[in-house]
């Protein structure tokens, strides 16, 4: 019997490679997507589009409303996505983008799940080189949280601890595009927008930014169809 993985899948680029990672090592996935009250809930119609491309096993949404705490700009409407932002700056300061704990709610939800299906390994797309300088992408988070499933979970204390997996995280933007283009990730219904309009990409926020950097590094083409400034 094929080995079992969990995939925590937004539909966007990252989540996406991750999945095509985990079926490339031959791992049956089990597509995890959450609804958590997000302005771009539209990836989640993409993150099922790509779990069928990609061949998971199965996929499935879940809503936890974080929108009921706010608190950032992809929860709550009345908070601006920042917009124009360059990659250097990304890395130094933490953006209103950040949603308070989101990283570490989504891995729980992931490692119940893992449980329930018999999967012995959890894929999260982080990346700590090409990203927005959220805490929760971080190696040190990831470390502490395998260490919390081990405690915390009946297959931790029964000997068959679950493998936090971050393919990603010390690849830049670049390097993700490359790997995914090698893997047959359909680049193209991905969505990573913070902030789209009318389904379109929006261009400039640090998604986009950091998309559009991945892709020109590349040297693949952008299949991304993005606004132009007089529609947004």
């Amino acid at each position: 019997m094929a080995r079992r993985a969990v995939v925590l899948l937004s539909g966007g680029l990252d989540s996406s490679t991750c999945l095509a990672v985990a079926r490339a090592e031959g791992l049956e996935v089990h597509a995890l997507s959450v609804d958590y009250g997000q302005r771009h809930k539209g990836e989640l119609a993409r993150a099922r589009r790509v779990a069928r491309a990609l061949g998971a096993h199965d996929h499935r949404i879940v809503k936890v409303d974080l929108s009921g705490f706010g608190g950032s700009a992809l929860t709550d409407r009345a908070i601006a996505v920042p917009k124009g932002r360059s990659p250097s700056r990304m890395s130094r300061e933490i953006p209103v983008t950040y949603v308070p704990a989101r990283n570490t709610v989504l891995l729980a939800l992931a490692l119940a799940h893992a449980e329930t299906v018999g999967a012995e390994e959890i894929f999260v797309g982080v990346n700590a080189i090409d990203y927005s300088g959220y805490p929760d992408c971080r190696p040190a988070f990831l470390r502490a949280f395998e260490r919390l499933a081990r405690l915390a979970t009946k297959a931790g204390v029964s000997g068959r601890p679950l493998r936090i997996r971050a393919p990603l995280l010390r690849l830049s933007k670049a390097g993700i595009v490359k790997l995914g283009t090698r893997l047959g990730v359909p680049f193209r219904i991905t969505q990573s927008c913070y902030d789209p309009v009318r389904g379109r990409a929006c261009g400039r926020c640090d998604a986009c930014v950091l998309r559009r950097k991945g892709f020109a590094e590349a040297g693949v083409p952008d299949p991304t169809t993005y606004v132009s400034r007089s529609e947004e």
